[in-house]
């Protein structure tokens, strides 16, 4: 089970977590989970260019030891990057001084302030670790909208409507570039960057000097 639309209470009880971004003017942030993946974030970056948008990746550190070739261009492109793990363990299940390695080992490949944990499973030890660590990604990111690409029983067409009726300025929007995500992520980027380019929204990345 999974919500579209973060609701406010869970927001509010995880508050050292950022989950949008207020904004008076008309912006969003597409985020992807996962990789980099050699079809899936090949066919991103090429969509973004097209609308002139910019987005936040959540890189996977086997992945980026896997394609180092694709994390490059993420970064070449003007995109920005974030961890998500070395090899996306869920938090939950998780003890604390695996998980701070996990990351940290992450951390080595991938240079940014921003984390976002793997199913959104991270507990409120781990997040107070996160957030006090000199040598951790502190800054944790989760989600005002899922746009629901991972789930098998979706279409492309229903991920993409996920996102355009629930997000509004400042929303922080998550697709995957993933195998599991493909078949939905092809349909659905498309129909949402079409969507708000009409609209005059600008896709933006994340800012890192969040509080």
């Amino acid at each position: 089970m999974y919500l579209i639309k973060t609701p406010w209470l869970l927001k509010a009880f995880y508050p050292k977590c950022t989950w949008d971004i207020p904004s008076k003017g008309k912006v969003v942030y597409l985020t992807f989970d996962d990789g980099p993946h050699p079809q899936a974030t090949a066919f991103v970056l090429a969509a973004l260019k097209k609308y002139n948008a910019k987005a936040t990746f959540f890189c996977i550190g086997n992945n980026v030891l896997a394609y180092p070739n694709i994390y490059s261009s993420i970064l070449k492109e003007g995109h920005a990057v974030g961890n998500h793990t070395y090899d996306h363990l869920n938090g939950w299940k998780t003890d604390l001084n695996t998980y701070r390695e996990n990351i940290k080992s992450a951390a080595k490949l991938i240079d940014s302030p921003l984390f976002r944990p793997p199913y959104g499973r991270i507990t409120n030890a781990q997040i107070k670790q996160i957030v006090q660590a000199a040598d951790l990604p502190n800054k944790i990111i989760m989600w005002d909208v899922l746009s629901g690409d991972f789930d098998l029983k979706l279409t492309g067409v229903t991920c993409a409507n996920n996102v355009i009726h629930n997000a509004r300025s400042g929303s922080i929007i998550v697709f995957h570039d993933s195998t599991k995500a493909w078949e939905r992520l092809e349909v659905a980027l498309p129909l949402v960057l079409q969507h708000f380019s009409d609209l005059g929204f600008r896709m933006d990345v994340l800012p890192t000097n969040l509080t």
